[in-house]
């Protein structure tokens, strides 16, 4: 598990792409893993920070090989839909579409069910639709070709407001949930199905509350890339002209100084989008230390390497504007604007962390660091708190202390007996592989439930 949480087979299917058999290298894949497209080009990789190679030199690039595996494989015509031949009868409510929710669903179909998936976004695929930038994993060539393939399988897909289910304002903007039909309640579904999966993921990002935060010009980060890669999608155009084609309901950085608070992959995804809208200037935030470039010795082999990495954010936006976009040790105090409220800098203060006396490290302000950085666009890229309530309140679900969905790990059933619950929205904000990993083990635990036994993985 530290090294993939989905138990890929991965010396395997290494072998076999040495030996020149891509197509036996792409059944190995597909044992553990639904969706490799999605992994091969989004996943950090934990993998290879627990390759033995890694140990004396650079690990084998196996994200890269997984990729090559199945793009040859869409290429070759390998991937063709396959509907099950036997129907249980047995009907399934997926709440949400992201990795955990496809995955799933996806296995919940093959093992026979009738699987519905809801999703109030006029798309389907969660994250990896909207908050996964375009140039990291193409919409129509990537995510929407699994979805299409997934409803030749036989799975129905409800989008906007038929899939919005609790009727919920969507956390960005109501517009992001198009559609007249009247939304399901979550009781609907409990009525309607034999089982109920919860997959909406951990969507309540992480807000800064200080002073200025009502200016205009600071956005949430999802708030940014979701509009972003919805107006690209709305309006069909991403060759060299796609800002100018690109006039639907966005935020555009072109011309402004940005600032991005965040040092995470989404924050690094604000940056990239940023540099490509041709923004004046990208500075990026991150409170903790400059990682290492070697590994600390508390952070040991096969454990994930925390150490200093150029992502390609950073990377675009030093060859854009001279540097690195990251400043660390640093915190924002307040936000400075105008007489017509719009953002026009922010007040930060430099920090060094310290142990406090019950022996937790804390960021303690550096006296006489304070500095203002001009800024015209803010986006905040801190995480996310977990799920939204809507359907947990309206289903009484039980929450853990943190305010996720109380659910045991690889049992996935909650406090109410016909209802589950995989990915974010049950383990807090994660990555792509567990949620698959979520998605495929909440699936055979509903098969179970559904049938007395599962033959699923």
């Amino acid at each position: 598990e530290t090294g993939c949480p989905l138990g890929n087979k991965i010396p395997e299917w290494n072998e076999l792409v040495h030996q020149g058999k891509w197509k036996q290298a792409l059944e190995r894949l597909l044992l553990t893993n639904n969706f490799p497209e999605f992994t091969g080009r989004v996943c950090p990789a934990p993998c290879e920070g627990a390759c033995v190679l890694g140990i004396i030199e650079q690990p084998v690039t196996i994200k890269n090989i997984e990729c090559a595996i199945i793009d040859r494989a869409f290429e070759q015509g390998w991937i063709v839909p396959k509907p099950p031949i036997y129907r249980t009868g047995k009907k399934v409510a997926v709440i949400g579409s992201g990795p955990a929710g496809l995955a799933a669903a996806d296995q919940l179909n093959k093992a026979g069910h009738l699987v519905t998936v809801y999703e109030r976004a006029c798309r389907v695929g969660g994250l990896m639709m909207y908050g996964v930038p375009n140039m990291k994993a193409d919409k129509q060539q990537i995510v929407q070709r699994r979805a299409d393939l997934m409803s030749a399988e036989g799975i129905t897909f409800k989008v906007g407001s038929a899939g919005n289910v609790g009727a919920a304002a969507h956390p960005l903007d109501h517009k992001l949930v198009p559609g007249e039909e009247t939304p399901p309640s979550a009781k609907d579904l409990v009525d309607g199905f034999d089982a109920v999966l919860v997959a909406t993921g951990a969507t309540m990002a992480r807000d800064l509350s200080c002073e200025g935060r009502e200016l205009k010009g600071i956005h949430l980060a999802m708030e940014f890339l979701h509009k972003n890669t919805k107006s690209i999608l709305d309006s069909g155009e991403v060759g060299e002209n796609w800002l100018n084609a690109n006039n639907r309901d966005r935020i555009c950085a072109q011309g402004k100084r940005v600032v991005v608070i965040g040092g995470g992959d989404t924050g690094n995804d604000c940056i990239g989008t940023s540099v490509r809208h041709g923004a004046a200037s990208v500075v990026n935030f991150e409170i903790l230390p400059k990682p290492t470039q070697d590994r600390a010795a508390g952070n040991p082999w096969p454990q994930w390497p925390r150490i200093y990495r150029v992502d390609y954010g950073h990377g675009e936006a030093a060859h854009s504007y001279g540097s690195d976009p990251r400043e660390f040790l640093i915190t924002t105090k307040r936000f400075v604007g105008n007489d017509k409220g719009e953002l026009t800098g922010v007040e930060t203060v430099r920090v060094e962390w310290t142990k406090n006396d019950a022996g937790a490290m804390i960021p303690k302000e550096v006296p006489g660091s304070e500095e203002t950085f001009p800024c015209d666009l803010a986006f905040l890229a801190m995480g996310f708190l977990g799920p939204e309530k809507t359907i947990i309140d309206e289903l009484a679900l039980a929450q853990d202390p943190r305010g996720n969905i109380k659910a045991d790990f690889g049992q996935h059933v909650t406090s109410m007996g016909k209802v589950f619950a995989a990915g974010d929205c049950r383990r807090g904000q994660s990555l792509v592989v567990w949620a698959i990993r979520e998605g495929r083990e909440s699936a055979r635990e509903i098969d179970r439930f559904l049938m007395g036994s599962s033959a699923l993985a």
